[in-house]
């Protein structure tokens, strides 16, 4: 577990966002955000390197997805290289815990939420969380009608939240990315994944059955 009083850079590059904060003694000292739909790997150096002291710190924290798969891999490859270079210990966490958290901020009476997040193949990635950061239900990769009859909240936040809401024809939608200016609104024990990529569905590609040879 990270610990709570420390330099330290957060990493998110997870989703559409790109996004980077440096933070000490849990304050906010310098960041970057960018919304676009490729190009991470090539944003994302120049905006660590260009917070002070190019972003060194004592502990990083790293987006572990779901989200897109290049997205997800980058924000990850970097930050495993840092903490090996610097010799910094390295923690992560998922898209979905930091989106309910700055839904829950926005929110301050919602008791629960679902988070709808932008998925592979037209599905959506969901999942739902109580106030205290708990997920009650397993993260799913689900096409849009069985997401909204999962979903059952009445606050969904997340990239797909407005066509979910629509969809179902009730509720509150709040649109919206991880920020790793935000990470901090995520409780203790969800900032203390393994750095290790959570993608939300199996890999496409099937392995090519091998022909015996007679």
């Amino acid at each position: 577990m990270l610990p709570d009083h420390e330099t330290l850079l957060v990493i998110d590059t997870a989703t559409e966002a790109c996004s980077v904060a440096l933070f000490e003694d849990s304050e906010l000292i310098a960041s970057d955000h960018a919304v676009m739909g490729r190009g991470h790997a090539e944003r994302l150096v120049p905006m660590i390197a260009a917070l002070p002291d190019r972003g060194r710190a004592r502990a990083i924290l790293v987006n572990c997805g779901p989200g897109s798969f290049t997205g997800v891999r980058v924000g990850l490859a970097a930050a495993r290289a840092l903490g090996l270079a610097w010799g910094v210990p390295v923690n992560g966490y998922s898209t979905h815990s930091l989106v309910a958290a700055m839904a829950f901020e926005a929110h301050p009476d919602a008791q629960a939420l679902d988070v709808a997040m932008t998925g592979g193949h037209g599905e959506y990635f969901v999942q739902s969380f109580a106030r205290d950061g708990a997920a009650l239900s397993a993260l799913g990769s689900l096409p849009p009608e069985a997401a909204s009859a999962a979903c059952v909240h009445d606050l969904v936040a997340g990239s797909m939240a407005e066509p979910l809401v629509a969809a179902r024809g009730h509720g509150v939608a709040l649109t919206l990315l991880p920020d790793a200016r935000r990470a901090l609104l995520l409780p203790a024990p969800s900032r203390g994944l393994t750095a290790d990529p959570v993608y939300g569905r199996g890999a496409d590609a099937k392995p090519m059955a091998v022909q015996g040879t007679g």
